[in-house]
């Protein structure tokens, strides 16, 4: 999830949404990929690289999400995607090495 977040600089509320048609094409995940946000309604456009290619495919084999909707789906119901407070509870647990995660 880290990764992606850099690499697409979307708000949380965005990352958590995607689903899995946005960043594969079949069992391969896209160079490229296209996410409307939530806040402004416009699309935005990302690299995906290589290193985060190979862990969205490592995330992806591991839950097997073949069948599923969402990347991040939620560790409650598995069919929606996880809840914004679920990712603020991720991301607190983040080490941060001193610093605030605003500053990252």
């Amino acid at each position: 999830m880290f990764n992606l977040a850099i690499d697409s600089k979307l708000r949380g509320c965005d990352l958590i949404r995607i689903g899995l048609d946005d960043v594969c094409v079949g069992r391969r995940v896209r160079d490229r990929a296209t996410v409307v946000q939530k806040k402004t309604g416009r699309p935005v456009q990302f690299e995906i690289t290589d290193q985060t290619r190979m862990a969205i495919q490592a995330w992806i084999d591991v839950l097997q999400l073949k069948t599923r909707k969402y990347l991040f789906p939620s560790p409650r119901t598995g069919r929606e995607h996880l809840s914004i407070r679920q990712h603020a509870a991720k991301t607190k647990r983040l080490p941060n090495h001193g610093y605030p995660l605003t500053a990252i």
